[in-house]
C-alpha cells in the first residue's frame, strides 16, 4: 500500500459519503418542474440507478454519474473501486457501458502528482476490463481526493430494468455480500486485517456484468444495485416503486466473513446510523433484533451487489447466471409481498 494514506484526507469514504436519505428528499423537495421530454424513459422520479434516453426504437442510452472519497489508502485501489461502483449503474439499469468521462478533484500540493496518476490508472484498468475507453473528463483543485465517473450505455428500450415493477410474489436475491460500510470503518482505525482488506477489495472490484443480460429474462422484473442506502434503503425503492412491500431472511443474507465478526464486536459507520433515521419508520424489526443485525441492514455499500426481484420460476436462471460470471455469495433472501409499503425483516 502506498505510503500516503489517503483516507486521512477525507472525512467519510466511498458511499458512505451519500447525503442521507431524508435531507436528500428535504433537499429536492419543491424544485422546480422539470422539462418533461417524450423521449426520456427514467429520469428522478423513483431514484432509479441511471437516466435513460430512447434514441430510436432499437436504442437507448443511459448516462450516471457517481464519485466519492477515498475509502481506501492504496491509490491504484481506489481508483478501481470507484470506477466499478460507477459502472454498477449502467449494469442496474440492464444495459451496457459504451464510454466514461472522469471526475477528478485532488488537494494539488498535499498529494504527490505519482499517487493521482495512479488513482486515475486504476480507474482506467477497471474500465479496460469493461472493454469501455476513459475519453475525458474533467478535474479540479479540491481540499479532499474525490474521484469517479460519468458513465455511459447503452440498452433496447424494452430491456430497460429499473427499480419500480416488481410483482407480489417475486423472490429477491443479493448479487455480492453485505458488510464493505462495516469494514471500512474498521480499515480506517487501522484494524482491518490483511485477509478482510483481501475480501473488501474483491468484492468492490468486482464488476456487476450480470445486469446485462439479467435485461434479456423476462421473469426479472426490478433491478438495482445496493449502494450507499444499504439494503433496506434500496430494497424500499423496489418497495415505494412498485406499491409493495418486502420480507427479509436476515439469516439468509450474504455477509462478507471478515464484516461479519467485525460487525459482532460493534465495528459500524456513522452512515448506518443516518440511514436508520432516514427510513427506519418504514422498516419493521423483530423484538429484540441484536444492534449489530441492525448496522448491517442499514450498512452503506460502497460498489455493492445487484438486488433483483424476479418471478420464482425465474430464480434457478437468474442464480445460475450469477453463479457463471463469479458472484459467489449470490443467494435468495426474501420475496416482496402484497400489502403495506414496507420492509419486514423476519
Amino acid at each position: 500500500m502506498t505510503a500516503i494514506k489517503l483516507t486521512q484526507f477525507s472525512h467519510g469514504g466511498g458511499c458512505g459519503c451519500k447525503i442521507a436519505p431524508a435531507l436528500l428528499n428535504e433537499i429536492l423537495a419543491n424544485m422546480p418542474a422539470r422539462l418533461v421530454h417524450p423521449n426520456l424513459m427514467v429520469g428522478t422520479e423513483t431514484g432509479d440507478d441511471a437516466a435513460v434516453y430512447r434514441l430510436n426504437e432499437h436504442q437507448a442510452i443511459v448516462a450516471t454519474t457517481d464519485f466519492f472519497m477515498p475509502i481506501v489508502d492504496d491509490a491504484v485501489d481506489f481508483g478501481r473501486i470507484a470506477a466499478t461502483n460507477a459502472l454498477s449503474d449502467i449494469y442496474a439499469m440492464g444495459a451496457q457501458p459504451i464510454m466514461a468521462l472522469a471526475i477528478v478533484g485532488m488537494p494539488v500540493g498535499k498529494l504527490p502528482t505519482d499517487v493521482i496518476h495512479n488513482i486515475l490508472a486504476g480507474g482506467e484498468a477497471v474500465c479496460a476490463a469493461a472493454g469501455i475507453p476513459v475519453a475525458g473528463g474533467h478535474s479540479i483543485d479540491s481540499p479532499e481526493p474525490i474521484y469517479g465517473l460519468v458513465a455511459l450505455g447503452v440498452v433496447h428500450p424494452d430491456k430497460v430494468k429499473r427499480n419500480v415493477g416488481a410483482q407480489d410474489g417475486d423472490v429477491l436475491i443479493l448479487g455480492k455480500g453485505l458488510g464493505i460500510g462495516i469494514m471500512s470503518a474498521a480499515l480506517k482505525k487501522g484494524e482491518l486485517s490483511e485477509e478482510g482488506y483481501r475480501q473488501m477489495l474483491e468484492s468492490t472490484t468486482q464488476l456487476n456484468v450480470a445486469g446485462s443480460t439479467l435485461a434479456h429474462m423476462q421473469g426479472v422484473h426490478a433491478l438495482t444495485d445496493v449502494t450507499g442506502f444499504a439494503l433496506l434503503g434500496h430494497l424500499l425503492e423496489i418497495c415505494r416503486g412498485s406499491r409493495l412491500g418486502a420480507e427479509l431472511e436476515f439469516d439468509r443474507l450474504p455477509v462478507l466473513p471478515a464484516a461479519l465478526e467485525l460487525a459482532k464486536q460493534g465495528y459500524a459507520p456513522g452512515a448506518a446510523a443516518r440511514n436508520w433515521d432516514s427510513y427506519g419508520k418504514e422498516v419493521m424489526l423483530p423484538e429484540g433484533l441484536e444492534a449489530w443485525k441492525k448496522n448491517l441492514l442499514c450498512d452503506p455499500q460502497t460498489s455493492g451487489g445487484l438486488l433483483v426481484a424476479c418471478a420464482p420460476e425465474a430464480v434457478a436462471d437468474v442464480l445460475d447466471l450469477f453463479r457463471q460470471e463469479g458472484f459467489g455469495y449470490a443467494c435468495e433472501i426474501g420475496k416482496m409481498t402484497a400489502g403495506e409499503i414496507r420492509v419486514a425483516v423476519r
